[in-house]
């Protein structure tokens, strides 16, 4: 069975009540029962973490290594400025999928940049929840144990 990490960032746990217009009205619970509830189905064992601390995500990220197949990772706001879990990431050397609920593309100039995206195997952007699910679905296919 496929051992899959899900982090998500700073602020994603204000789902729901952050910026509507943008992020939508359903909450950080709602974001993992929608995954748990996928992973499920697809038979992965799925681990969902949140941290508004970057360095408690890289602690997260090294503990991933060799004891995770893949890593699914939405770090918010640190999408764009954080080296250190860029460097974790090709640390532990273990296949990643960046999402993001909104659009960085179409959003402030600022976004645009994604250190994450410089290790990422694929980036999925703009699909609101179901960006988790392709990204699982994508790792169940792309991804050998």
């Amino acid at each position: 069975m496929k051992k899959l990490l899900v982090i998500n960032g700073p602020n994603l746990n204000m789902l729901g009540i952050r910026e509507p217009g943008i992020y939508g009205k359903k909450t950080y619970e709602d974001l993992k029962k929608y995954i748990m509830k996928h992973a499920r189905e697809k038979g992965v064992a799925v681990e969902i973490y949140q941290s508004n601390h970057e360095g408690d995500i890289v602690t997260k990220i090294q503990k991933a290594y060799k004891n995770k197949h893949a890593i699914i990772i939405n770090a918010g706001a640190y999408t764009h400025t954080s080296v250190a879990i860029l460097d974790a990431l090709k640390a532990v050397a273990l296949p990643t999928v960046e999402v993001h609920i909104s659009n960085i593309d179409e959003r402030e100039e600022f976004r645009k940049t994604s250190y994450i995206g410089m290790y990422a195997m694929k980036q999925i952007m703009g699909k609101g929840f179901n960006g988790y699910t392709e990204a699982i679905d994508y790792i169940i296919e792309n991804v050998k144990n």
